[in-house]
């Protein structure tokens, strides 16, 4: 009986199907946890990177056992509920006696970009203050080749250095936070975009994201840029007025992967703490944000942490996702309705349909599983 109704609910929503301009859901943030002592150490772990699968954690850490004094680290899972497993150093060539760093990896897998430091250049770096490099591989079983200097080949580090990279699922732009023109010892940060008509042509120059989101005539320290799967949401770190510690997460939102950015927003006192939260990673499904923090309940100096990320599918807030819910989603089918886009991403992507009701119907099976035999 009550799996013919659902159908019945289903094929009218279906039928309601329209389009409409893009907004924002209404999201929570999770408590934040510590991924533990198989990833984080007695030292310090910075920027994480996780594959497309969500199975492979690429990070950072000056942990025994490296190259040098900084290198990169992958640990890897057998599917997503399980733990992670014990790190292992990604060696040459990626990493050397040089300080290698602030890495993301490509969505297919086959291409990975970190930065060296000014107190660890690799040899072959072009600027004072850190590089960015790229390695590349034919597939995910083949190993990385040699990390290649984007100086060489574009004109990233050349006229703009590029630091802490955050790469679009369709690999065209390139998110960097850079000091040009100024010295990049200040604390004196802003975000930039590269971008590049398809995979195999050169990234462009370092275009500034503006006032909106670097702060008008700001002398913060804007860095870490990480953008969302979709495009729509893009998480850095700032010391801007208006935080809980030295360094907080902030987001920043659009309505189309081409439009204008929104004001800021501070993350807010659950995912913020007094000390530094920096280093942010959006998870590729967009249900969890991955960060580096040295707030109190760590293993180390600097550890990874992990949020999720809800979407509130209890619509009228009574506690419960149930059928009155389901008529508010009905109602708001077709619109940019903010309280019912909830889907795909937590954040939504600006029309009340079909992947809404995906989400929702997740949530309603969570609350009201079949009776047992």
């Amino acid at each position: 009986m009550f799996g013919n109704k659902r159908k019945i609910l289903l094929g009218l929503i279906l039928a309601l199907a329209l389009f409409a301009d893009v907004a924002n859901a209404d999201y929570i943030f999770g408590t934040p946890t510590n991924l533990g002592p198989t990833v984080n150490s007695s030292v310090e772990e910075w920027g994480s990177s996780l594959s497309p699968d969500g199975l492979s954690l690429y990070f950072e850490s000056n942990r025994p056992g490296g190259e040098g004094k900084t290198d990169i680290w992958v640990s890897t899972r057998a599917t997503k509920e399980d733990d992670w497993g014990v790190p292992v150093n990604l060696g040459a060539p990626i990493n050397t006696s040089a300080i290698e760093q602030s890495l993301c990896i490509s969505a297919d897998g086959l291409e990975l970009y970190f930065n060296d430091h000014p107190l660890g250049r690799r040899a072959g770096s072009v600027t004072d203050g850190g590089d960015l490099w790229v390695a590349t591989r034919a597939t995910v079983s083949d190993p990385w080749g040699e990390p290649e200097n984007l100086g060489s080949t574009s004109n990233i580090n050349n006229s703009k250095q590029g630091l802490g990279p955050s790469l679009s699922r369709d690999g065209l732009s390139l998110f960097l936070a850079s000091p040009w023109p100024k010295d990049p010892w200040l604390n004196d940060w802003d975000l930039y975009v590269a971008t590049r008509p398809t995979r195999d042509d050169v990234w462009s120059e370092l275009v500034n994201l503006g006032p909106t989101v670097n702060g008008v005539n700001s002398t913060s320290l804007n860095s870490c840029p990480a953008i969302s799967a979709d495009g729509l949401l893009l998480v850095f770190s700032s010391n801007r007025a208006g935080g809980s510690g030295g360094q907080d997460l902030w987001m920043t939102r659009r309505s189309t992967a081409d439009g204008p950015w929104s004001e800021p927003v501070n993350l807010g006192p659950t995912v913020n703490s007094n000390k530094w939260e920096v280093e942010p990673e959006i998870s590729p499904d967009g249900r969890s944000l991955l960060f580096c923090s040295s707030r109190i309940g760590g293993h180390g100096d600097f550890d990874i942490w992990l949020v999720s990320i809800d979407p509130v599918v209890d619509l009228n807030g009574d506690g419960i996702a149930d059928l009155v819910d389901m008529v508010m989603l009905i109602d708001a089918w077709g619109t940019d309705d903010t309280l019912c886009d909830i889907g795909p991403m937590p954040w939504g992507d600006g029309t009340v349909d079909i992947e809404d009701l995906k989400v929702f119907m997740a949530e309603w099976e969570k609350q009201n599983p079949p009776a047992q035999p």
